[in-house]
């Protein structure tokens, strides 16, 4: 059985994690919230995986909805309105969350830091590329769902 890397069992089904885009509008742009995972690189760890959107294992029996409303609030202590996003992988379930702009993060020990970021930083620092598509993919649909209200 596959398990997370703190020995958690991962849901035997596709999808198998949940990755929640949280943003929020900043001064001047659209902000995207990244966290940085606690790592033995230290806090200079780059690379795959060290920057990701709140995200994790689905575990057996939980949807993927269940999922990602749990990463978020471990992952970040927020509590927010989730909505099923595009850019669903057949391994990860994406969904969008806007936080207010005051909106108070509480990281989890997983995460040493989190930034508030604009789109190409947070594509750029999220990495394997499919996460950081993944992210493009939901501000695509945000610039569309925005313009049509």
């Amino acid at each position: 059985m596959e398990v997370t890397w703190d020995g958690l069992p991962v849901a035997r089904e596709q999808p198998y994690a949940a990755c929640v885009i949280v943003w929020r509008q900043g001064r001047a742009a659209r902000e995207f919230l990244v966290l940085h995972r606690l790592h033995a690189g230290g806090p200079d760890h780059h690379g795959d995986w060290a920057w990701t959107p709140p995200s994790g294992a689905r575990l057996p029996g939980e949807t993927p909805d269940e999922a990602a409303k749990r990463e978020l609030r471990e992952e970040t202590g927020l509590d927010l309105l989730l909505l099923s996003a595009p850019g669903h992988t057949k391994d990860v379930a994406f969904y969008v969350a806007e936080a207010p702009a005051d909106a108070k993060v509480v990281l989890d020990g997983e995460h040493d830091r989190y930034e508030w970021v604009t789109l190409e930083d947070a594509v750029q620092r999220c990495l394997p590329p499919e996460v950081g598509a993944g992210i493009e993919a939901v501000a695509v649909w945000l610039d569309e769902r925005i313009v049509g209200r």
